[in-house]
């Protein structure tokens, strides 16, 4: 053979050879279907749209997702719980009810998480990093028009019992003013098991002489059900058990309720609340909560020290932030809970059915849900059933989470007609199956303390401002 042809011929095989292999690799490449993935490109974003909320320094979550240094060595963990779909938390059956807080992540966000993880959970170019979110000091409701906080810390001992405090807030507002946004901000959320709003109008204050409660509604008998323990309401044990609350009289209710008369009887108004996972009240244009002038806010707010928890005495001064509506409102927001105050968990029940319901007097709109129970709630569904017999799931939270609780928010508001039954049932597992369960060997009652139940179906709606 010719020497310069098999020169030729070798140099054709090699770079026959490299193409092959580079066709090969790009191949590879694509039958993958990933590009290379980067914390600083492709993956921060998602963190900061849809973790960072929580994941961000001296927040709720155990690590922040602002930094790659902060992120990486939680790399395994974080794909782990975003491919199960555990976080972002959100517990919804997605076949009832359109969210705008929807917190789910699209299937190509998990899919781009999995693959930075895959291959090594890579940093990227510093410079493709986008701006850091803006959390105006800590307000996710953005920079409030008015903040109130408590006059002085409250200090929680460890060995301190569960407590409920009162701490009236240092303002009375001279004039009604209209909420369009509210937020809860704990001082110290090792302590603050969760803390409720409450507006004391003057008849409130008149009634109750500064000494609130959590009812809105007048008491159904004579004689109430509860009975007080540092500030603790527990339902007496000889109480009536009325599992079924929806086919009762009262819906499962301890006090009467009617339609928009939050005030009508002088009990307080629920103006917001902070729990784990709880967004803040933030409402529609044209859409917002009153605050009558004369009034008072109460914060009602639940300490625990964890019964030795903690190493040494905690301190905490909780703030509330408000941003008022621009001008008057079309439509007025109204808090509603739909409790169970009689039922009875019997010890060791796995499964034990709980219902409540209230019936609307006038025409509403729907704009939000916030299912709550304790350590043994495992399930909640709202219904709708219509003057016409029509049944309708609202809500279905197949796998309740008392450390998440979330407020389902609505995309578009549930138009709900006059004479429409809203049916509320939940479900408890009081056995030694239940890791959260405190204690399985006894009967539960409604009670404030954690090791008590709970079973509030908790919504908003609204009203045209001029109906009374």
């Amino acid at each position: 053979m010719n020497p310069k042809k098999f020169t030729i011929i070798t140099l054709i095989a090699t770079s026959g050879l490299v193409a092959l292999i580079a066709l090969t690799a790009t191949s590879r490449a694509s039958s993958n279907g990933q590009k290379e993935v980067t914390f600083t490109r492709d993956v921060v974003p998602i963190f900061y749209k849809n973790c960072a909320a929580c994941h961000r320094p001296d927040d709720l979550a155990p690590f922040s997702v602002l930094t790659y240094e902060d992120a990486r060595p939680w790399a395994r963990s974080i794909k782990e719980k975003v491919v199960s779909r555990e976080m972002p938390p959100w517990h919804a059956d997605p076949r009832y009810g359109d969210f705008i807080n929807d917190a789910r992540l699209s299937r190509r966000d998990i899919d781009t998480v999995a693959a930075w993880v895959d291959q090594g959970a890579k940093e990227g170019d510093p410079r493709d990093l986008p701006p850091l979110p803006d959390y105006a000091a800590g307000w996710n409701i953005g920079k409030p028009d008015q903040i109130l906080s408590m006059t002085r810390e409250y200090v929680i001992e460890p060995d301190a019992p569960d407590n409920y405090v009162y701490f009236t807030l240092p303002v009375r507002f001279s004039e009604d003013k209209w909420i369009q946004a509210a937020e809860i901000r704990p001082g110290n959320k090792r302590v603050v098991h969760h803390a409720i709003a409450h507006i004391l109008t003057p008849r409130a204050r008149a009634r109750a002489g500064e000494d609130i409660d959590e009812t809105d509604g007048e008491p159904d008998s004579g004689s109430s059900i509860f009975y007080k323990s540092r500030s603790l309401s527990r339902v007496l044990t000889f109480a009536p058990v009325i599992d079924d609350g929806a086919s009762a009289p009262n819906g499962g209710s301890a006090f009467k309720r009617r339609s928009g008369h939050e005030d009508a009887d002088g009990f307080s108004i629920l103006l917001t609340s902070f729990a784990p996972g709880k967004a803040p009240d933030i409402y529609a244009e044209g859409t917002a909560k009153k605050i009558p002038a004369g009034s008072v806010i109460v914060l009602q707010i639940h300490y625990s020290s964890f019964r030795g928890a903690l190493e040494k005495p905690e301190r905490d001064r909780t703030s509330l932030g408000l941003i008022f509506a621009k001008e008057p409102p079309r439509k007025r927001v109204v808090s509603l809970t739909i409790p169970n105050h009689y039922f009875k968990i019997p010890a060791g029940s796995a499964n034990h059915r709980v219902s409540a319901s209230y019936t609307f007097d006038q025409d509403a709109e729907l704009i939000n849900y916030m299912p709550h129970m304790h350590l043994r709630g495992k399930d909640m569904k709202y219904e709708a059933l219509y003057p016409d017999d029509r049944r309708e799931t609202l809500l279905w939270v197949p796998r309740f989470n008392f450390n998440w609780q979330t407020l389902y928010r609505l995309r578009e508001p549930v138009a709900i007609p006059k004479g429409t039954k809203i049916i509320v049932t939940a479900h408890f597992d009081n056995s030694s199956k239940n890791k959260y369960n405190p204690d399985p060997t006894r009967d539960v009652r409604w009670g404030d303390p954690t090791y008590d139940e709970m079973m509030i179906g908790w919504m908003d709606y609204a009203l045209p401002e001029s109906s009374k």
